[in-house]
Order: structure tokens, then sequence, then C-alpha cells
């Protein structure tokens, strides 16, 4: 299956063999237009060329390989805030940056994203937990940025967990709308988001 330009290549590059990436981005897409539930198996397995069977030779069933989609996006956007937070001590610096990328990754990935973000309900339970622990670390580590620029007199907010939340909406909202036609280009987004968010959080330069 040629890779659609919606979705870049460098998703899932841990993933091996590549049949089992070929599967998740095909995958990917289904879910985006038909939705989890219309999807079957078969529409997964036609789409990365491949036979009904070969799909459970790499996952057990459809609902493992929506798990294995959402669990990647989140570990990763995840490692993205850590790694945000670990550089950075200043939280105005902190914020900037995480706002900057976080926009961004789910601007040039809005495909993916959009299941990652949308589809959490369609997970067994025990795969749904998994994944809302990556969720609540990253709300964790954006309500830590928070609370740093708050003691430092850098933010007013009236209460950290729902400026926290707010925070991460806007980004993930982000994926709703964006298409490859869409205006400006992640990075420029990314940076807008970033003014707006500073704004929100009561900063002022």
């Amino acid at each position: 299956m040629t890779p659609s330009p919606a979705l870049p290549e460098d998703l899932w590059p841990d993933v091996r063999p590549d049949a089992a990436r070929r599967l998740m981005a095909a995958a990917v897409e289904s879910f985006a237009t038909r939705g989890y539930h219309a999807t079957t198996t078969r529409d997964i397995a036609t789409a990365a060329g491949m036979s009904p069977a070969a799909l459970y030779v790499h996952f057990p069933a459809k609902s493992a390989v929506l798990f294995a989609i959402s669990r990647s996006g989140h570990e990763r956007t995840l490692a993205m805030v850590e790694g945000v937070v670990a550089d950075h001590e200043d939280p105005v610096a902190a914020m900037r940056t995480l706002v900057e990328r976080f926009v961004a990754w789910h601007a040039k990935r809005h495909v993916v994203a959009r299941v990652v973000q949308h589809e959490l309900d369609a997970l067994p339970p025990a795969d749904y937990q998994v994944v809302i622990d990556l969720r609540r670390r990253t709300e964790g580590l954006v309500r830590t940025v928070i609370t740093r620029g708050v003691d430092a007199g850098a933010f007013t907010v009236p209460d950290v967990r729902t400026a926290a939340r707010a925070v991460l909406s806007l980004g993930i909202d982000v994926a709703r709308w964006y298409s490859p036609t869409s205006k400006p280009a992640p990075a420029v987004l990314g940076r807008q988001y970033a003014e707006l968010v500073l704004a929100m959080l009561g900063h002022t330069s």
C-alpha cells in the first residue's frame, strides 16, 4: 500500500515487521473515514494489500490494532511533553515550546491524531486504562508547568487543573479540523496557538 499523504512516513518507526506497520496505517485511514465500529478486519487487510487472515498474524483482533495506534500516539506525545519539561526550567519557555510542538504534531498527523483522540471509547477496558494513564501523565506534566508559572508570578489562572485541560484540548481539537490544504502550516499554527495559550494563562510579555 502506498502511504497516504495524510500519514507521515515516520509514524511507528519502532513497529516491526513492515506488514504490521502497513496494517496500522490502513486501519488509521479506515477508522478515520468510516469510524472504528463500521470498519471490518477485511477492510483493514484489503487496504493494506493483504488477505483478511494476514491481520491475525500480527494482531489478535481489530481492537488490538486500535490499541497499538492509540498507545503509540499517546506515548509519543507524552515523551514530547516530558522532553520539553526536562529541557526548560522557565515555565513560560516550557509552555511556549510545549504548545508549539503539541499543536504542530496534531496538525501534521491530523488523521492518526483524530483516531488516537476520538476512538478511545472503542478500546477494551484494560487497554482503555493504559491509554487513560498516559493521558493523565501528560496532563500532570502540563499542570506542573502551569503551577511553576503561577508560583513565579508569570501565570494567573483560577484553577490549574482546568487550565491544563484547556491547553491540551486546544491542541487536540486541531486534529478535528486540520487538513493538508489548511493554513497556516503546522509549525506556524503551533506558534500562533502558543501565543494564544500564554495570553489565556495570563502571561504578559
